[in-house]
Parts: C-alpha cells; structure tokens; sequence
C-alpha cells in the first residue's frame, strides 16, 4: 500500500484526508503544528500513522520531515501539500509582515516540501504531488488580493514543474477547490482596515451564499479517487462553483485580448 505525506493534516481537508486514507489501508505521514492533535488517529491506526511536527516555513524542518518519513516508511509515494492560510484585507492594507508570511507559508512552504520529495521520487521513478490550490488560483475575489496572489503562484510553479518532472515517472495535480466550510476561514487573518475599502467589504458580506460553500466529507471521494488515478489529471476542481466561475472569467479574458489583439500584434514588430 502506498504512503502518503501530508501537511496541514490536523484540520480542514488535511485532517479529513488523513483519516480517509488511514480507513483505506494507507500509510500516512501526517504533518502538524501542533502534532497533540493527531494523537486519536495515532491511537487508532498505530503504525499505519506517522505524526510529525512541522512549520512549513521552515526550510530545514521541511527537509529534515522528509528524510524521516522516507527511513520510517522506506518511501513517499505521494505528496500532498496542503498546509495553508488566508489573509483577509484589501492589497492597500497588507503590511510587509502579513505579506511576506502568506507567502511563506502558501508559497514557500509549498515549494520546500516539493523539493525535499523530489530526489526520492526521482529514484523510485515514480511519485504524485499534489499541491491544494484554489480557484482563487485561476481567478480572484477582492478583499483576498494576497492570498490570491498565493495561489498563482504555486499554480505557475505547479504547471511548470509537471513538465519538468513528467520525465522521471512523476505525477502532479493542481486541486483547486471552490470555498468549503473549513478551518481557514475561521482562522483568517485580518490587515489593519483602511476606512475607504468599508463599502466594498460590507457588499461583500452582504452578498455572501452558503450555498457556494462545500462541505469538506464531500470531497474524500475526489481525493481518493485522485490519488488511486493511473492518469491523474494536471487539474482537479472541488466544488460545484469552480467551473461556472472559472468559465466565466476567462470569457472575458479572452474577449479583452480580441479586443486588443491588433495592438498586440503591432507590438510584435
């Protein structure tokens, strides 16, 4: 039976996952903050389970998780980076602190994980990352401009490094969920506000529908159905609102480049 490292597993779809993938038969290397909160997964599962403590900013701690996940289990068939939070706060509020963290952890903890699982993955000649995305990865809403920021970023890096790596045997997938009713947005973190952004904010919340929000149960079929795919897909939606809204924004992308092509094409020389 395959392993799998996750990060982000005491909570949210890490946390769903994790006990998903447990029920299933697999051998799951679990990552967490706080690991006290994977010790009934730890009691139930016994070895089948790997707790271990880890910030995903940190580089060397990210490294150091890996290397023990692969003398533990003796190899990492799949990566799921998953750990992750979201700053709440129009792009004018951001402080440099706030911005540079989102990154680190969204961003820089993403790829860290990455690069430790890769040589091992090489080797073995096979291996599947997949790295939790978002829509807000494939088009944005305000009032989130940093974590949007975020996540194009590890959709660029994520496109480019399944070309790169699709040579060794090795999978990747973007999983981009529409919002769910997870812990990330209970713990999002608030910029200093900036009275002229109030109006937007409160059309904002005045216009919110639970209806556009997942149930995070719902989607361990997807994620089980993924990780058992032979041909998984470099992009898997969660969620019944991606689509429409994915649709909807790169109609009028595409419509703005008609529009302005022929000044795109005079600039060619």
């Amino acid at each position: 039976m395959k392993t799998i490292l996750i990060s982000g597993a005491s909570k949210g779809f890490g946390r769903a996952w994790a006990e998903a993938f447990l029920a299933k038969g697999y051998k799951v290397a679990a990552t967490a903050r706080n690991i006290d909160t994977l010790a009934d997964l730890k009691a139930q599962y016994g070895e089948a389970i790997l707790p271990l403590k880890l910030d995903v900013n940190n580089r060397a701690e990210s490294l150091a998780v890996v290397e023990k996940v692969q003398q533990h289990f003796g190899a990492i068939d799949i990566l799921i980076n998953n750990a992750g939070y979201a700053l709440n706060g129009a792009v004018e509020e951001a402080s440099e602190q706030e911005a540079r963290a989102q990154f680190e952890t969204n961003f820089f903890g993403t790829l860290w994980l990455t690069q430790a699982v890769l040589p091992i993955m090489r080797k073995q000649q096979s291996g599947h990352i997949i790295q939790v995305s978002s829509i807000l990865g494939i088009t944005t809403l305000p009032n989130l401009g940093l974590y949007n920021a975020s996540k194009f970023a590890v959709e660029g890096l994520t496109e480019t490094l399944s070309q790169e790596v699709k040579q060794f045997g090795i999978n990747v997938t973007l999983v981009e969920p529409n919002g769910y009713f997870t812990d990330i947005w209970g713990n999002t973190f608030n910029s200093k506000p900036i009275d002229a952004y109030d109006g937007l904010k409160k059309a904002i919340a005045e216009g919110h529908d639970p209806d556009t929000f997942g149930q995070t149960s719902a989607t361990v079929p997807a994620i089980i159905k993924l990780v058992e795919a032979e041909n998984p897909p470099l992009r898997l939606f969660l969620g019944k609102v991606a689509l429409p809204f994915a649709k909807h924004a790169y109609e009028q992308k595409l419509a703005t480049w008609e529009e302005w092509n022929d000044v795109s094409v005079a600039a060619h020389g």
